[in-house]
């Protein structure tokens, strides 16, 4: 039974992790280097489809570069279908979050990594204690 709990707990510090990660990487675009820029772009269908790309982020288990592009292309799309947005904006976004899909994997490794440290002792303090804490 306890090795369901310690399951749990490191399935949860999964989901926290990548939650985090995804937020790192908003963050980073609108704040980062050429943050002003995208802030004077940033547009309610901007944020919309951030949001859908980051849901759908969170969703998938491992996130790799050619997952990452396919996401965004996908989310792309449906916006020039719904045409929320003119064809050209919504590309050059797509564009510009296809970009930082390195930054964003470091951002993502050194949560993975945080994460796994804690998971790790979490079930070591399980293993000790026999309880959670």
């Amino acid at each position: 039974m306890q090795k369901k709990k310690s399951n749990s707990k490191v399935a949860g510090l999964v989901v926290l992790g990548t939650s985090l990660a995804a937020i790192a990487a908003t963050a980073y675009f609108l704040f980062g280097p050429r943050g002003k820029k995208h802030r004077q772009q940033a547009k309610s269908w901007v944020i919309k489809m951030k949001g859908e790309i980051v849901e759908k982020l969170e969703t998938m288990r491992e996130i790799t570069e050619p997952a990452y592009q396919e996401i965004i292309d996908a989310v792309a799309s449906e916006y020039k279908k719904g045409k929320k947005a003119s064809q050209p904006e919504i590309e050059a976004l797509a564009v510009d979050l296809k970009k930082h899909w390195k930054s964003m994997s470091k951002l993502a490794s050194s949560a993975k990594q945080k994460i796994s440290k804690d998971a790790s002792r979490v079930v070591k303090t399980i293993k000790k204690t026999g309880k959670e804490k």
